[in-house]
Protein backbone atom coordinates (compact mmCIF):
# COMPACT_ATOMS: atom_id res chain seq x y z
CA UNK A 1 0.00 0.00 0.00
CA UNK A 2 1.68 3.64 -0.85
CA UNK A 3 1.96 5.83 1.56
CA UNK A 4 -0.44 8.81 0.44
CA UNK A 5 -3.16 5.64 0.47
CA UNK A 6 -2.13 5.03 4.39
CA UNK A 7 -2.72 8.72 4.79
CA UNK A 8 -5.59 8.81 3.61
CA UNK A 9 -7.08 6.36 6.53
CA UNK A 10 -9.39 8.54 7.95
CA UNK A 11 -11.72 7.44 11.40
CA UNK A 12 -15.34 5.90 9.73
CA UNK A 13 -16.68 8.28 12.68
CA UNK A 14 -15.54 11.27 10.91
CA UNK A 15 -16.47 10.27 7.72
CA UNK A 16 -20.37 9.06 9.06
CA UNK A 17 -20.55 12.80 10.81
CA UNK A 18 -20.34 14.27 7.70
CA UNK A 19 -23.49 12.46 6.01
CA UNK A 20 -26.59 13.78 6.17
CA UNK A 21 -30.11 13.62 5.53
CA UNK A 22 -31.43 16.07 2.58
CA UNK A 23 -34.35 15.63 0.10
CA UNK A 24 -34.74 12.38 1.97
CA UNK A 25 -31.51 10.75 0.83
CA UNK A 26 -28.35 10.57 2.71
CA UNK A 27 -25.69 13.09 1.32
CA UNK A 28 -22.12 14.61 1.82
CA UNK A 29 -21.46 17.95 1.26
CA UNK A 30 -18.91 19.16 -1.27
CA UNK A 31 -16.72 21.03 1.33
CA UNK A 32 -16.65 17.97 3.61
CA UNK A 33 -15.19 15.59 0.28
CA UNK A 34 -12.73 18.39 -0.24
CA UNK A 35 -11.63 18.48 2.93
CA UNK A 36 -11.52 14.48 3.25
CA UNK A 37 -9.35 14.55 -0.42
CA UNK A 38 -7.07 17.28 0.63
CA UNK A 39 -8.62 19.62 -1.94
CA UNK A 40 -9.76 23.01 -1.56
CA UNK A 41 -13.52 22.99 -2.12
CA UNK A 42 -13.30 25.52 -5.22
CA UNK A 43 -11.17 22.86 -7.39
CA UNK A 44 -13.76 20.18 -6.21
CA UNK A 45 -16.34 22.18 -7.60
CA UNK A 46 -14.46 23.09 -10.89
CA UNK A 47 -13.60 19.38 -11.38
CA UNK A 48 -17.66 18.47 -11.06
CA UNK A 49 -18.64 21.46 -13.53
CA UNK A 50 -15.99 20.84 -15.61
CA UNK A 51 -17.81 16.67 -16.05
CA UNK A 52 -20.99 18.09 -15.40
CA UNK A 53 -22.73 15.26 -17.15
CA UNK A 54 -21.38 12.79 -14.85
CA UNK A 55 -23.65 14.44 -12.12
CA UNK A 56 -27.31 13.59 -12.93
CA UNK A 57 -29.65 15.08 -10.51
CA UNK A 58 -29.96 11.88 -8.30
CA UNK A 59 -25.92 11.50 -7.76
CA UNK A 60 -25.77 15.68 -6.97
CA UNK A 61 -27.42 18.90 -6.11
CA UNK A 62 -26.97 22.16 -5.11
CA UNK A 63 -29.06 22.87 -1.96
CA UNK A 64 -31.52 25.53 -2.65
CA UNK A 65 -32.08 29.12 -0.58
CA UNK A 66 -34.24 27.41 2.28
CA UNK A 67 -31.92 24.40 2.81
CA UNK A 68 -28.94 26.47 2.44
CA UNK A 69 -30.40 28.92 5.67
CA UNK A 70 -31.55 25.90 7.71
CA UNK A 71 -28.51 23.73 7.37
CA UNK A 72 -26.48 26.77 7.83
CA UNK A 73 -28.85 27.37 11.57
CA UNK A 74 -28.28 24.20 12.34
CA UNK A 75 -24.84 23.00 11.83
CA UNK A 76 -23.09 25.73 11.18
CA UNK A 77 -23.28 27.62 14.76
CA UNK A 78 -19.47 29.24 14.96
CA UNK A 79 -17.73 31.93 13.32
CA UNK A 80 -15.14 29.57 11.61
CA UNK A 81 -17.82 27.26 10.36
CA UNK A 82 -18.99 29.99 8.10
CA UNK A 83 -16.07 30.26 6.14
CA UNK A 84 -16.58 28.74 2.78
CA UNK A 85 -20.30 28.71 3.36
CA UNK A 86 -20.95 31.78 1.21
CA UNK A 87 -22.56 30.02 -1.23
CA UNK A 88 -24.80 26.79 -1.24
CA UNK A 89 -22.83 23.75 -1.23
CA UNK A 90 -23.15 21.05 -3.84
CA UNK A 91 -24.63 17.61 -2.03
CA UNK A 92 -23.43 14.19 -3.64
CA UNK A 93 -25.26 11.02 -3.13
CA UNK A 94 -23.66 7.78 -2.57
CA UNK A 95 -23.94 7.39 -6.22
CA UNK A 96 -22.39 11.06 -6.61
CA UNK A 97 -19.71 9.97 -4.35
CA UNK A 98 -18.29 7.23 -6.14
CA UNK A 99 -18.77 9.30 -9.76
CA UNK A 100 -16.38 12.11 -7.49
CA UNK A 101 -13.55 9.46 -7.86
CA UNK A 102 -13.61 9.56 -11.77
CA UNK A 103 -13.30 12.86 -11.76
CA UNK A 104 -10.32 13.44 -8.72
CA UNK A 105 -8.18 11.08 -9.67
CA UNK A 106 -5.28 11.50 -6.94
CA UNK A 107 -4.91 7.81 -4.75
CA UNK A 108 -5.74 9.61 -1.51
CA UNK A 109 -9.85 10.54 -3.57
CA UNK A 110 -9.70 6.95 -4.26
CA UNK A 111 -8.42 5.70 -1.11
CA UNK A 112 -11.05 7.87 0.57
CA UNK A 113 -13.96 6.95 -1.85
CA UNK A 114 -13.27 3.28 -1.06
CA UNK A 115 -13.92 4.11 2.49
CA UNK A 116 -16.78 5.98 2.48
CA UNK A 117 -18.25 3.66 -0.24
CA UNK A 118 -17.93 0.70 2.69
CA UNK A 119 -19.81 3.03 5.28
CA UNK A 120 -22.08 3.52 3.21
CA UNK A 121 -22.40 0.01 2.96
CA UNK A 122 -22.27 -1.04 6.41
CA UNK A 123 -25.21 1.85 7.31
CA UNK A 124 -27.57 0.10 4.30
CA UNK A 125 -26.87 -3.05 6.01
CA UNK A 126 -27.71 -1.37 9.36
CA UNK A 127 -30.86 -0.69 8.43
CA UNK A 128 -31.96 -3.46 6.51
CA UNK A 129 -31.16 -5.49 9.71
CA UNK A 130 -32.91 -2.76 11.81
CA UNK A 131 -36.06 -3.37 9.86
CA UNK A 132 -35.57 -7.22 9.90
CA UNK A 133 -35.69 -6.69 14.19
CA UNK A 134 -38.89 -4.65 13.50
CA UNK A 135 -40.61 -7.00 11.41
CA UNK A 136 -40.00 -9.99 13.96
CA UNK A 137 -41.32 -7.42 16.91
CA UNK A 138 -44.83 -6.97 14.91
CA UNK A 139 -45.38 -10.55 14.13
CA UNK A 140 -44.55 -11.59 17.77
CA UNK A 141 -46.83 -8.27 18.64
CA UNK A 142 -49.65 -10.29 16.69
CA UNK A 143 -49.39 -13.41 18.61
CA UNK A 144 -49.24 -11.73 21.81
CA UNK A 145 -52.29 -10.01 20.89
CA UNK A 146 -54.25 -13.22 19.98
CA UNK A 147 -53.26 -14.31 23.28
CA UNK A 148 -53.76 -11.20 25.42
CA UNK A 149 -56.36 -12.50 27.80
CA UNK A 150 -54.09 -15.41 28.88
CA UNK A 151 -50.98 -13.02 29.06
CA UNK A 152 -52.97 -10.58 31.43
CA UNK A 153 -53.43 -13.41 33.46
CA UNK A 154 -50.05 -14.42 33.86
CA UNK A 155 -49.15 -10.98 34.48
CA UNK A 156 -51.73 -10.46 37.19
CA UNK A 157 -50.19 -13.78 39.01
CA UNK A 158 -46.19 -12.44 38.44
CA UNK A 159 -47.40 -9.04 40.25
CA UNK A 160 -49.18 -10.72 42.96
CA UNK A 161 -45.74 -13.04 43.58
CA UNK A 162 -43.69 -9.40 43.29
CA UNK A 163 -45.83 -7.44 45.95
CA UNK A 164 -45.55 -7.52 49.37
CA UNK A 165 -48.16 -9.16 51.21
CA UNK A 166 -49.69 -6.51 53.09
CA UNK A 167 -50.83 -6.81 56.57
CA UNK A 168 -49.75 -7.89 60.03
CA UNK A 169 -48.25 -11.32 60.12
CA UNK A 170 -47.11 -12.60 63.18
CA UNK A 171 -42.68 -13.81 63.37
CA UNK A 172 -42.24 -17.55 62.65
CA UNK A 173 -39.53 -18.98 64.66
CA UNK A 174 -38.04 -19.24 68.26
CA UNK A 175 -38.18 -15.78 69.89
CA UNK A 176 -36.20 -15.67 73.54
CA UNK A 177 -37.28 -12.76 75.20
CA UNK A 178 -41.12 -13.86 74.34
CA UNK A 179 -42.45 -16.15 76.53
CA UNK A 180 -40.04 -16.89 79.14
CA UNK A 181 -40.71 -16.99 82.96
CA UNK A 182 -37.10 -16.40 84.15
Amino acid sequence: MSKSIKQASVPDEIIMDKIYFIRGQKIMLDRDLAELYGVETKRLKEAVRRNISRFPADFMFEMDKEEFENWRTQFASSKQEFKGLRYAPFCFSEQGVTMLSCVLNSERAIAVNIQIIRIFHRMREMISTHKDILLKLEQLENKVSNHSEDIRLIFDYLKQLLSPVSGHRDMIGFNAHKGSDC
